[in-house]
């Protein structure tokens, strides 16, 4: 183990490594059990006579925070130290992060998971992205790499893209994130300015709302009905507006055609940029999909966002932009100052996973497996009269509005989470949103008999997940 020791002046050497030592001890940063260095080796690191560091060892052994094992060496004692805590110091954040929520902990798997967002990992060919991952570590480059990514990966996914989504894209115009949430993050860096007007829907995607508020922009809540965002109640001083035209999350419904000219055309007017995230499009269980906006924008205007977090898994941590060219050269440069490059070892892997066919073998046997989760649910849903389904024929989860003066109670085992939760504005919506993914095929029956049992007449719970 290799110990930071910084010496000053020449007095009193051994006193000086010995209160750094029982630092890193009483820290935690040396722990029970490690191994210090020789005697000879520290003191030749430290440049003082071997004499010097075995005081300080032998004051430590004698105050029962090291102990000397004969012909092993010099351990910090087995008892257990409790680490010190960090000064809290004084310095304050910006005040908008006074109102930002916690990140809330991962918790477990509950027999009734109906939590949105999450796919299912039993799903995911684990055994051949091994085998792909080892196979680009055998062959993985020193140094870094291009902020824009992999470059095979951009390739791959323009083809994806165009193919399946009728995305118009060259590798040129893909830049490789760590998910969506980081692609929003660098056009946030871009665009916004503080007081910048950012409009999102409502209800909405809480950490695109949380994310651009935090780089100072002024977001306004926008109604969504039935045919996508109300495009007329859209700010007039808004130059940024992000919407989920595919799968509305977490309402689910489609933006219509008509609706999508309408906020291009919008768009164009104010010079304003859109932000499609094309959540959820992947899974699709009825109904021809849409035209993408980007497909649709001939002014340059759309960024289209997406991710491989719900078609493959989370952890990978991979998804992607495609801008217009002339916001391509400002995206890089703020990849690369936010974190250069993101893992090039999987994204070449998942370069491969697309090349060999595999992703669109993988989406179709998990769409298949989905859409019958998906249907169970939604019968389920139509046959309850103290919630109101709101259609939808794509994606990972379903909402339904409660019917006035019913709300869910809390039930062991079961977790799903409320519409309430998705509302940035006053007054808030009342509904579920079930998540399918983490629930297996054998427990939606029964996850959906206790959610029935659930549904009560009573006032209005705070928001928030049920566990």
């Amino acid at each position: 183990m290799d110990v930071h020791i910084s010496l000053s002046g020449r007095g009193e050497l051994a006193a000086q490594i010995y209160r750094q030592l029982l630092d890193a001890i009483l820290d935690g940063r040396l722990r029970s059990g490690e191994r210090l260095p020789p005697t000879r080796e520290l003191a030749k690191r430290l440049q003082v006579s071997r004499n010097t560091v075995a005081v300080a060892y032998d004051r430590l052994v004698a105050d029962g925070f090291l102990v000397g094992r004969a012909g092993a060496g010099t351990f910090v004692s087995g008892e257990p130290v409790r680490g010190r805590t960090a000064p809290r110091g004084v310095v304050r954040p910006r005040p908008v992060w006074a109102s930002m929520p916690e990140p809330t902990p991962w918790t477990g798997p509950v027999p009734y998971d109906f939590r949105v967002g999450v796919p299912d990992p039993g799903l995911f060919p684990m055994a051949t992205w091994r085998r792909l991952v080892a196979g680009e570590l055998r062959r993985a480059p020193a140094g870094y790499g291009d902020p824009s990514g992999h470059e095979g990966l951009r390739e791959a996914i323009a083809r994806h893209i165009g193919i399946s989504r009728s995305v118009r894209a060259s590798a040129a115009d893909v830049l490789i994130t760590s998910g969506a949430q980081q692609a929003l993050d660098l056009v946030g860096r871009v665009l916004i300015e503080p007081g910048t007007v950012v409009a999102v829907e409502e209800p909405g995607y809480p950490p695109a709302r949380e994310l651009f508020r935090s780089l100072g922009a002024r977001v306004a809540g926008v109604p969504v009905d039935g045919e996508g965002i109300d495009v007329a109640a859209i700010p007039g001083a808004a130059r940024l507006v992000y919407v989920t035209p595919s799968h509305q999350f977490p309402l689910g419904t489609p933006m219509s055609l008509a609706r999508r000219a309408a906020l291009l055309a919008w768009a164009e007017r104010r010079q304003a940029v859109v932000i499609e995230d094309d959540y959820d499009s992947e899974f699709r269980y009825g109904d021809r999909p849409l035209e993408p906006l980007q497909s649709l924008d001939r002014a340059g205007r759309v960024v289209y966002v997406g991710s491989f977090s719900k078609t493959l898994l989370p952890m990978l941590r991979l998804g992607f932009l495609v801008a217009p060219a002339s916001l391509g050269a400002a995206l890089r440069a703020a990849k690369r100052v936010t974190d250069w490059h993101g893992e090039l070892t999987t994204q070449a892997a998942l370069a491969r996973f697309i090349d060999e066919g595999l992703l669109a073998r993988h989406i179709r046997k998990a769409t298949r497996v989905y859409a019958a989760r998906h249907a169970m649910i939604a019968d389920a849903l139509a046959k309850e009269d103290r919630l109101s389904p709101v259609p939808s024929a794509a994606g990972l989860h379903l909402c339904a509005r409660l019917a006035p003066g019913v709300t869910v109670r809390e039930r062991d085992g079961l977790r799903v989470e409320r519409l309430e939760s998705y509302c940035g504005e006053s007054p808030a919506q009342h509904g579920l949103v079930i998540g399918f993914g983490a629930v297996s095929d054998a427990a939606v029956p029964a996850g959906l008999r206790l959610l029935r049992e659930s549904l009560v007449l009573a006032a209005p719970e705070a928001a928030g997940p049920l566990t």
